[in-house]
């Protein structure tokens, strides 16, 4: 066995084992964790597949911001998930039929690859020689020329969901400030800015 054969049965047998973790835990904080290792152990196995910066995204993108703001969310939100498990028997027949879509889909497609590679064909779009370009500058060529349009509603649709987001969050509720920018900006100096003469030696009553 070589190297890089070793190095990819580690790698994948991690991955898998935390991604299980995640959901057997029942602790959120350490399932986080776990989700780290996995999404760690992931970008391994790009590196060892040529996909260089798809493996550094996976890093600095999820691991470094998402399953970090969700580790600080879980951390820092006084979040009752005794109450929250009460509906999980409630729901677990549409999640297993769910779940077990996944898995036929993913035996049809293993077991049509393992039958007949050909059934898998590869990509319409030639990317660059890698003698030629990075596998980076190859991924850019690609996506900003044969997939632009695609890339183009891709970002369309993220930025619609934010605004979604957004509107959804900022709806009026009992007992929450909020914030209006109009009035803000219409503050002067003589509104925002109170000049008092303190005496020497004496404090401010607030």
């Amino acid at each position: 066995m070589t190297a890089a054969a070793a190095f990819f049965y580690l790698f994948a047998a991690i991955t898998v084992a935390s991604g299980f973790m995640v959901i057997a835990s029942r602790n959120p904080v350490v399932s986080v964790l776990f989700l780290i290792l996995a999404f760690v152990n992931a970008s391994g196995l790009f590196v060892l597949m040529g996909a260089e910066f798809l493996a550094m995204l996976l890093v600095v993108v999820y691991v470094g911001a998402v399953a970090v703001l969700f580790l600080f969310v879980v951390m820092m939100l006084d979040v009752d998930f005794a109450a929250m498990r009460q509906g999980f028997q409630d729901y677990l027949p549409v999640g297993g039929m769910i779940g077990a879509v996944f898995l036929v889909e993913l035996l049809l497609v293993v077991g049509s690859w393992a039958i007949d590679p050909g059934l898998v064909h590869g990509p319409l779009a030639v990317s660059p020689g890698s003698e030629t370009v990075t596998n980076t500058q190859a991924l850019g060529l690609v996506l900003y020329t044969n997939y632009f349009f695609f890339f183009q509603i891709a970002g369309l649709i993220l930025l619609v969901a934010m605004i979604g987001a957004i509107v959804l969050t900022l709806r009026d509720r009992p007992g929450v400030k909020r914030q209006d920018i109009a009035i803000q900006n219409a503050r002067t100096q003589a509104s925002a800015v109170e000049v008092r003469q303190v005496p020497t030696g004496q404090g401010v009553e607030v």
